[in-house]
């Protein structure tokens, strides 16, 4: 599932080749792939036609192309192996193209929503009243990401220890922060020498701002690199995998040695997924007995 440096990848690749230009035609080859617009294909695609498209932005995980002059936007939902291409228009089609968005201008390119397992999909959705971030008010809920200059961190804090959880599971709970997933989680996590199962409750003001500032860190470093690509899955929107993989301290590094002491790597299954931990630099907390 791609986390926020994946998902800020794409971002910024339609930035630079779809902001500022007009829908001329929308084809729509699955119907899966706009089940999340309550109109269906046919109404997606005469709304989106004619309208400019805006400067994309990004909450986390979650991607949305803003309507130009509207309260209207674009809501990307990668999935679990959707893809937003910019490919010349006579490029040969994808297997698994889902979503052809053509424009109205001579540059050559369309934009096309390709999706292997089709859990991803486009919809077009109302903005949240006097947003300033435009943000479409089916993901209302969900909270700024670390990177955002208007993160807070005290809050963050307070909500942690108020939350009652455990600090992995934390991480992930998108409604305090937004844009971690499972790898990076687990990244911080080491860097942090926490084991994913450490109560939110005892984490002090420091603990949990240094938990923070490796989250920011970790992200940023695999931004450089576009991100993490373990399989074809995931690219940017020239078809480009990421390679921070190669960098990973935790993440998929079972019964490797801990890069910090040695000691072998572990993997723990965890709520459906699985966690990389050391197990000495990271220890389990004690168990009240």
């Amino acid at each position: 599932m791609p986390e926020l440096p994946e998902v800020e990848v794409v971002r910024r690749g339609l930035e630079r080749w779809v902001a500022g230009r007009t829908v001329e035609a929308v084809e729509v080859l699955h119907p899966r792939a706009v089940r999340r617009h309550p109109g269906g294909a046919a109404d997606f695609a005469a709304r989106l036609r004619g309208e400019t498209l805006g400067v994309p932005r990004r909450r986390g995980k979650y991607l949305w192309l803003p309507l130009a002059d509207r309260d209207l936007s674009v809501l990307g939902h990668l999935g679990m192996s959707g893809q937003l291409l910019v490919q010349p228009e006579d490029a040969p089609d994808e297997k698994h193209l889902r979503i052809r968005v053509r424009f109205g201008d001579d540059a050559g390119t369309e934009l096309r929503f390709v999706d292997q397992r089709t859990f991803g999909g486009l919809s077009l959705h109302e903005t949240v009243a006097d947003s300033a971030d435009g943000l479409p008010d089916v993901i209302a809920h969900i909270a700024r990401d670390p990177l955002d200059p208007l993160f807070e961190e005290a809050a963050y804090h307070l909500a942690l220890r108020a939350k009652r959880t455990t600090v992995k599971r934390a991480l992930l709970d998108q409604s305090l922060i937004s844009g971690v997933g499972n790898i990076y989680a687990d990244e911080a996590l080491w860097r942090s020498k926490l084991h994913y199962e450490r109560p939110t409750a005892n984490l002090t003001r420091p603990r949990s701002a240094e938990l923070l500032g490796h989250v920011r860190d970790v992200m940023n470093a695999a931004l450089a690199v576009g991100g993490t690509s373990f399989d074809s899955l995931y690219v940017n929107v020239n078809g480009e995998s990421g390679y921070f993989d190669r960098s990973l301290d935790a993440y998929g590094r079972e019964d490797e040695p801990c890069r910090r002491c040695g000691t072998p790597m572990r993997r723990r299954p965890w709520m459906n997924r699985s966690s990389y931990f050391c197990p000495r630099c990271q220890r389990p907390p004690r168990v009240a007995s």
